[in-house]
């Protein structure tokens, strides 16, 4: 995993490779929601697995699959701060958004989440603000605010992508959001001194141990004996655990630690694209709203990312 440095051993110059990994996050954090609904539901609407019961198995499986990293860099862990702050990182870039998106999508299509999940960058802008005193450029804050708008077109375009949701649904996402920034914060400003994989798997192995116990009393192992199509839908949830949670986390840490907080979490505004494409395979409509708000959300990315970067440039070839 060390391996993947993408300035050194691929040769790809560091603003490229942040880029792809940028996309590739918005991929497979995209194709997430709809592996929570296949985790959950079978092919003919019934329920396989609860929520509950999804949200332990991702974290039990993901965690189990870091472990051994996890114990051969235990030692890295030198105070008990380091492990409150690791634990932080667990518990909320993880633990509680597991279930929170999982309850949120039993009421919500897999499109609709995936459009909701917009709040990271405002919320992880406020806290560095008010927390660790961040600077912030206009030109960035124009960015978010280019981004959100597109969200929220792109939300109010949602349309048919909802299905019973109420404000309890909603808001579990948006909570979840809070805690993927907190996460997000920690990691940039405290937890410089270990390297992203070390983050990934110590985390995990933390919030392994209240995850295997959860699995072990919420009827995952019943559900698995009894039900015929809890096989197929394991297969979803381990998918989701070792790509779209442990690779993933790792590949976002990575993205913490060679670019600014605000490009990291602005990855917040491709998954809505991902999800929604990926929903047109499953009958959930687009239409040209959801195109224009797409591109609003793209815009404010370029917005937030590349102009301040391309102005520092040319101010840097002007002295």
């Amino acid at each position: 995993m060390s391996g993947l440095n993408f300035d050194v051993h691929l040769h790809v110059p560091v603003v490229l490779g942040n880029w792809i990994v940028l996309i590739v996050l918005g991929v497979v954090w995209g194709s997430s929601f709809i592996l929570m609904k296949l985790g959950m539901y079978a092919s003919d609407g019934s329920e396989v697995f609860a929520d509950h019961q999804v949200a332990s198995l991702r974290i039990s499986i993901a965690g189990i699959a870091l472990a051994p990293i996890a114990l051969r860099h235990w030692r890295k862990i030198t105070s008990w701060k380091t492990f409150l702050l690791l634990s932080v990182v667990g518990f909320a870039g993880n633990f509680f958004p597991a279930f929170l998106f999982t309850y949120a999508e039993t009421a919500l299509s897999s499109g609709y989440a995936g459009m909701l999940n917009s709040f990271t960058p405002i919320f992880a802008l406020i806290l560095g603000f008010l927390i660790f005193k961040d600077r912030l450029t206009w030109i960035q804050l124009v960015g978010v605010a280019i981004g959100t708008v597109g969200i929220v077109a792109l939300t109010l375009s949602g349309g048919n992508l909802s299905n019973t949701g109420n404000v309890l649904h909603v808001g579990a996402i948006v909570l979840a959001n809070l805690f993927y920034a907190i996460s997000v914060t920690i990691i940039k400003h405290t937890l410089q001194g270990l390297r992203s994989f070390e983050i990934t798997a110590l985390s995990f192995f933390i919030i392994l141990w209240p995850s295997l116990i959860i699995t072990g009393f919420n009827g995952s192992f019943e559900t698995l004996q009894s039900n015929p199509d809890a096989k197929t839908s394991l297969i979803y949830i381990g998918i989701l655990s070792l790509i779209g949670t442990a690779f993933a986390v790792f590949l976002f840490n990575i993205l913490i630690a060679r670019s600014s907080i605000l490009f990291a979490s602005s990855v917040t505004y491709l998954i809505p694209i991902t999800a929604v494409l990926i929903g047109l395979s499953f009958q959930e409509e687009i239409n040209s709203m959801h195109v224009t708000s797409m591109m609003i959300i793209l815009a404010g990315v370029f917005a937030a990312n590349v102009i301040p970067k391309l102005k520092q440039r040319k101010s840097v070839a002007t002295k």
